[in-house]
């Protein structure tokens, strides 16, 4: 067993996305003005908020398809995180730019991972 479980993880970035939202929507306004940076730390939050609910769908009904947990995990980390150190201070992690779309892939690779890979049959 991993030293961590990838339930944990999903709701600790759940839990991240509601607090980094927040945030977004009442004490970032007072540092940024730019509506569209704005509304780029939306979209991240967004994004995590909708992945960690995958990454607990994926721990609970294919907990054995870490190949999918994994590429959730690492693409909420490279989407959204990068998303907000660069709208926090762009000229400190330009450097960021190229590992927004890594983590974009990431994700895409979740869901197709999740898609072929093995998964507990649904009883009703």
């Amino acid at each position: 067993m991993p030293p961590f479980s990838f339930w944990t993880l999903g709701c600790i970035y759940g839990a991240t996305s509601v607090a980094l939202g927040a945030f977004g929507a009442h004490g970032l306004k007072r540092r940024i003005t730019d509506p569209q940076k704005i509304a780029n730390w939306g979209t991240a939050a967004h994004y995590q908020m909708l992945h960690s609910g995958m990454l607990l769908l994926t721990a609970s009904v294919a907990p054995k398809n870490t190949i999918a947990a994994s590429l959730f995990a690492a693409g909420m980390l490279g989407f959204s995180g990068s998303i907000y150190l660069l709208v926090l201070d762009p000229q400190r992690f330009k450097w960021l730019g190229p590992v927004t779309p890594l983590g974009g892939l990431c994700l895409i690779g979740g869901w197709v991972a999740l898609a072929f890979g093995k998964r507990i049959p649904l009883r009703m």
